[in-house]
């Protein structure tokens, strides 16, 4: 699977980054116990040399005059080199900083210390992020190269839940609803939907959560991020990867039955009801345009608490910033 593969591919930038990262940091707390450990060496050395090189000094200062030009050109190269080596090292401790910083998940999730740290988006950096992560249009066809999540799964929900829209509003109508119909003689009666209508939008966002926990491996790859040990690194990948294979394989399964139940139960509803296909599909395109519209007004509410609380310096405010990531992650 193409989309599989991508995710691997990200799996293996992060752990070649963070390998090299705890490499680094381990060479140099080795470095510096070694550092200590040969200070009183060096320090006898250092007198003994001293009374070698001063003896030394004029048997070798004649001796390198006829050898400067000779070594001018060899020490040329070396610093061309060493200058290319060092660039090549800048470039990939970069890359790797780059592929080990915080993305917006991980700093949504931050404690509150840590983001007040770390964390210096403004409100609309904030408030976009949020429709990016919940928003089902935007976050279905904005492509983000920090997101973990594959573009194709991504946009495949988005037409999932469309379907699932039309199927739960399909379920709504019963004997009740057929009848109002029948007295309204036929005209669309608004009013009455409404409660329908949000229902089927409640269900629907239950409904998106648990496939989106299901077919989205973002959460997963940030725990190898967070893995601090250099040993226990490639068990956490190959465990992640194991949950991720399950995953995958539970959404594949469910959603095409799903996908199979919705598609049957649809077309023998609109077989038998043909005079109701039109309430249906109006039904459908106000709750599904429904779940696309008040994400921008609820996002403001846990947008602003986070932003108060992480820019007010009056006093402390851990609780209004647990409550705007609470309210986030419904």
């Amino acid at each position: 699977m193409k989309f599989y593969s991508s995710v691997q591919n990200k799996i293996k930038e992060i752990v070649l980054a963070k390998k090299e990262k705890l490499n680094k940091k381990k060479n140099q707390n080795e470095n510096a116990f070694l550092a200590t450990k040969t200070i009183k060496f060096n320090e006898i050395e250092h007198k003994k040399k001293n009374k070698q090189i001063k003896s030394n000094n004029k048997k070798i200062s004649h001796k390198n005059k006829k050898k400067t030009k000779k070594k001018g050109t060899k020490n040329l190269n070396k610093k061309d080199l060493s200058s290319l080596n060092a660039k090549n090292k800048l470039n990939s401790e970069n890359n790797n900083k780059e592929i080990l910083k915080y993305n917006d998940i991980e700093l949504n999730e931050l404690t509150y210390k840590k983001a007040l740290k770390f964390d210096k988006r403004s409100f609309s950096e904030y408030y976009f992020v949020l429709l990016k992560m919940n928003h089902l249009l935007i976050f279905a066809f904005y492509f983000n190269n920090k997101d973990f999540n594959p573009q194709i799964i991504k946009t495949f929900l988005f037409f999932f839940f469309f379907a699932m829209h039309f199927t739960i509003n399909t379920l709504f109508f019963n004997d009740s609803t057929m009848h109002k119909i029948y007295i309204d003689e036929g005209s669309y009666n608004i009013i009455y939907q409404i409660p329908q209508i949000i229902y089927s939008s409640l269900i629907s966002a239950l409904i998106d959560f648990l496939v989106k926990y299901l077919s989205l491996p973002e959460r997963n790859i940030i725990e190898i991020k967070n893995e601090k040990s250099r040993e226990k690194l490639d068990s956490k990948v190959k465990s992640v990867k194991n949950v991720l294979k399950f995953k995958f394989a539970i959404f594949f399964i469910i959603t095409f039955f799903i996908l199979f139940f919705f598609t049957c139960y649809i077309t023998c509803f609109c077989g038998v009801y043909i005079n109701t296909q039109i309430h249906l599909i109006k039904d459908s395109f106000i709750s599904f345009g429904l779940s696309l519209l008040y994400p921008f007004g609820i996002y403001l509410i846990p947008c602003s608490l986070r932003i108060f609380s992480l820019r007010s310096k009056a006093m402390d405010k851990k609780c209004i910033y647990k409550l705007s990531q609470f309210l986030d992650n419904i």
